[in-house]
């Protein structure tokens, strides 16, 4: 399908719209389909997602494998898991026929009562998060459905950090592990955003993960790469874009795949038929944006306690801020002690309002930052 913007900022929207990768979808292909389980670390709004979609659309996985994307970024428990990893596989088995789909929902003993059917019979996934009574025992018959699928499954669980905050953690991290020792047909690429925590599940000689996967970072596509895309993306559509413009976009948002879309696709919007693109457009499609995302920032801002607010108009500030326990960086934004910074450093993180890279802090929504700066809040 045509799509009327080709600066896709809702997912994968298929090849024609992908933006380069071609050595990490070559890499991880390759890995995959020689049953080597993987983790994918990177910092969010890289692409990480889109490039697990893309691989599975790839000819090597699409016509020999079942493939299941499965994100767990909403999740809080075993039971929200189990939940999530099960509807996922029902959803992508539906369009397949009722006998493949029939195949899993079969194998789920425990919450046949569960699942209901439409006017035309097909299945719907009716149990919310937390509402698995048993998730083990379900846990156990997904990966029996698994084990025994008529064709070999590649399963990505995305944004896979989040087990290390449920209930009992290391008792759900040591489950999963034997589940995935035990199931030959199946191979996982474990997505995460927070490199520290995805660090210590896959490194650490005291997690059940230790040495079980290769792993493989994500870093920005190449300014060049990405200005050939933009000015292809463009002339296909009898538009055109200077790059100047693009190298501006670029640097501006360090080369944040979700960003430089976002801003693209603005751009795309303000240039008519026949015409071009010109640098001066730049700051009125990043103020355009910031005023459509301007309500939704100030509830956000609203919400974070004063310690946490200023720590983080400080770190907008900065841009990449880095010894923020230091008292010069203390003194220069008229910050309480070290104690209290480190206690909001730590909430931001939690609620991901800010990441840490390289010893570093910044705002995880570059628009965010700017909008904190453009309203002087």
């Amino acid at each position: 399908m045509k799509m009327i913007n080709p600066f896709v900022t809702k997912g994968y929207a298929g090849a024609e719209y992908f933006c380069d990768r071609e050595k990490e979808t070559k890499d991880l292909v390759l890995m995959l389909t020689n049953e080597n389980n993987m983790a994918l670390i990177s910092p969010r709004r890289l692409g990480k997602t889109d490039l697990i979609q893309h691989c599975f659309a790839q000819k090597e996985i699409k016509n020999k494998y079942y493939t299941f994307l499965i994100d767990i970024y909403a999740t809080n428990s075993l039971s929200d898991f189990v939940s999530v990893f099960g509807k996922s596989i029902l959803e992508e088995l539906k369009p397949k026929g009722r006998v493949i789909w029939e195949g899993f929902v079969s194998t789920l003993k425990s919450l046949q009562q569960e699942i209901s059917f439409d006017i035309n019979g097909n299945p719907i996934w009716g149990i919310g998060l937390g509402n698995v009574a048993n998730p083990s025992t379900t846990l156990d018959e997904i990966f029996s459905y698994l084990r025994n699928a008529d064709k070999p499954c590649i399963v990505a669980i995305d944004e896979f950090q989040k087990i290390t905050e449920y209930p009992q953690a290391s008792n759900v991290e040591a489950a999963l592990r034997t589940y995935i020792q035990r199931c030959p047909n199946a191979t996982f690429l474990f997505s995460g955003s927070k490199r520290h925590l995805m660090g210590e599940i896959f490194t650490s000689p005291a997690r059940p993960f230790y040495q079980s996967v290769v792993t493989m970072g994500l870093s920005p596509i190449s300014l060049e790469k990405y200005e050939d895309f933009a000015i292809s993306m463009f002339e296909k559509n009898n538009k055109h874009i200077n790059r100047d413009v693009i190298e501006e976009v670029y640097h501006r948002f360090r080369g944040v795949t979700q960003c430089l879309q976002r801003v693209m696709n603005v751009l795309y919007l303000f240039t008519d038929t026949d015409l071009t693109c010109e640098l001066n457009m730049v700051d009125e499609a990043i103020n355009y944006l910031l005023n459509m995302l301007s309500d939704n920032y100030e509830t956000q801002l609203s919400q974070i306690p004063e310690k946490q607010r200023n720590v983080f108009r400080a770190i907008a500030q900065e841009g990449m801020a880095k010894e923020v326990l230091s008292g010069t960086f203390i003194n220069k934004y008229r910050l309480m002690s070290s104690s209290s910074v480190s206690s909001a450093l730590k909430a931001l993180l939690d609620k991901d309002l800010i990441t840490r890279e390289n010893g570093m802090y910044m705002v995880y929504d570059q628009f965010f930052a700017m909008w904190l700066l453009k309203n002087g809040r």
